[in-house]
C-alpha cells in the first residue's frame, strides 16, 4: 500500500477543501497520513480513515526558532513514515515541508494557495519569504498554482524551474454547495462577508463602505462571519450597536448564511483563488469582489457580479450601489449565471483528477528511480 502524507496548517480548511481528494485516495487504496494542528475537524478526517499527527504550526509567526523546529519535526516524521509522496499546502508547509522532503529525497507536490502578506508586501520580509520559497520548492515534483498571476510572479522571481500546473483553486463540491433559489427580499437585502476579520481581507474598507451604504439604504444588512483579530473587536462591537453590521463569529455551516444572502462581498487585497466566492457563486449568489488575482477569476464583471478597485472605498461603494440598483430578476439572473460558470470551470472533480494524475506520475517515477 502506498502512503501519502499531507502537510497543512489548519483542520477546518483541510477538511472543507481537501476531504474529497483524501476520500478518493483512501478509496484508491492509499494510506493517508495528515500532519497539522489538532482541531475538531480532525475527528472527521480520522473517521474517513486518515492517520493523524498533531503538530504546532504558527501560521503567521515569524520566529525563526519556531520555524526551524517545524522543519525538524517535518524531517522526523517523513523519515519515520517514509511516504511515497507528500502533499503540501500553504506557505509554511510548502517551505519547511519542501525542505524536509528535499533532504530526505522524498517526492512532494506543492500547492501554492496564495502569495500571503509576507510575499505581497515589498521589503525585507518579501525578500526573506521569496528566498525560503526558492529553497523549499526547488525539488518539488510539481507545483500547483491557483491563479496565473501567482504562477507568473514565481517565474519572474526565479523561484520555480520545473513542472507547474494551473488548477481552479480548490474547486467546489457542486453537490454540497448546490444552487439555492434566490431569497425573497422581504424588505431587507443581506450582503455577506465570509473571511477572517483582518486588514488583508479588506475589512477596513468594508466597514467604512457599510457606514456609507447604510446612510443611503437603511434596508441593507451587512453580515460578517469568520474569526476576528483582536484589533477589530471594539470597532465591530460599536458598529453592531449602531446597526451597521451583524457579526456571527466563525461558523461551521457557511452554506446556510450564503443561502440567506443576496450577494457575497470580498474586498480582499490578495487571494490564491477565493473559495468563499466560488462557493457563493455555486449557490447562485452574485459576487462583489476586489479586482485582484484570486478574485477576478471567480466572476464576470457585470454578468455574474461586480468588481471594484482594491483598497478603494469609493469604488467598493459604487459596486454595491450598482448591485442594489438592479431589479430583483436581474439579481437572480446574475446569481444563476454565476452557478453556470462554476459548473463549467470550477468543479472540484477537475482538481481531484489533476492530483491523482500527478500522484500516480510521481510515485511511478520514484519507483522506477529505485530500481
Amino acid at each position: 500500500m502506498k502512503t501519502v502524507l499531507i502537510l497543512s496548517n489548519h483542520h477546518l480548511y483541510t477538511y472543507n477543501l481537501r476531504k474529497e481528494i483524501i476520500q478518493r485516495l483512501i478509496d484508491s487504496n492509499y494510506k493517508v497520513v495528515i500532519a497539522l494542528p489538532y482541531g475538531e475537524k480532525v475527528e472527521l478526517l480520522k473517521e474517513m480513515g486518515c492517520e493523524f499527527i498533531d503538530i504546532l504550526v504558527d501560521r503567521r509567526g515569524t520566529n525563526p526558532i519556531s520555524d526551524f523546529k517545524l522543519f525538524l519535526f517535518y524531517r522526523k516524521i517523513i523519515k519515520q513514515i517514509k511516504p511515497d509522496v507528500v502533499l503540501t499546502y500553504t506557505i509554511k508547509p510548502n517551505v519547511y515541508g519542501g525542505m524536509a522532503c528535499s533532504m530526505t529525497k522524498t517526492p512532494y507536490i506543492t500547492n501554492v494557495t496564495g502569495l500571503g502578506t509576507s510575499v505581497q508586501d515589498n521589503g525585507l520580509m518579501q525578500n526573506v519569504a521569496l528566498q525560503l520559497y526558492r529553497i523549499g520548492l526547488t525539488q518539488s515534483s510539481c507545483i500547483l498554482f491557483q491563479n496565473n498571476t501567482n504562477q507568473m510572479f514565481f517565474r519572474e522571481k526565479n523561484i520555480i524551474k520545473g513542472e507547474t500546473k494551473l488548477i481552479p483553486g480548490s474547486g467546489v463540491n457542486l453537490k454540497l454547495h448546490k444552487y439555492e433559489e434566490y431569497p425573497v427580499f422581504d424588505n431587507e437585502i443581506r450582503l455577506l462577508f465570509i473571511g477572517r476579520i483582518m486588514k488583508a481581507k479588506g475589512i477596513e474598507e468594508l466597514l467604512e463602505a457599510a457606514m456609507i451604504v447604510k446612510r443611503q439604504h437603511s434596508n441593507v444588512q451587512f453580515d460578517l462571519i469568520g474569526s476576528m483579530e483582536e484589533d477589530y473587536e471594539q470597532e465591530i462591537q460599536e458598529l453592531e450597536k449602531e446597526g451597521i453590521v451583524k457579526y456571527y463569529g466563525q461558523q461551521t455551516d457557511v452554506h446556510s448564511f450564503i443561502k440567506n444572502s443576496h450577494a457575497t462581498v470580498l474586498p480582499s487585497y490578495h487571494e490564491g483563488l477565493a473559495n468563499v466566492l466560488l462557493e457563493s457563486a455555486s449557490s447562485g449568489r452574485p459576487i462583489l469582489a476586489s479586482k485582484v488575482p484570486g478574485c477576478i477569476e471567480t466572476f464576470e464583471d457585470g454578468i455574474t457580479g461586480f468588481g471594484f478597485e482594491v483598497k478603494n472605498v469609493d469604488s467598493l461603494v459604487a459596486a454595491i450601489n450598482e448591485f442594489l440598483n438592479l431589479s430583483y430578476p436581474q439579481k437572480k439572473e446574475m446569481g444563476y449565471k454565476g452557478r453556470l460558470k462554476v459548473e463549467k470551470e470550477f468543479d472540484r472533480e477537475l482538481v481531484i483528477d489533476t492530483y491523482l494524475k500527478e500522484i500516480n506520475r510521481v510515485t511511478s517515477a520514484s519507483k522506477e528511480s529505485y530500481k
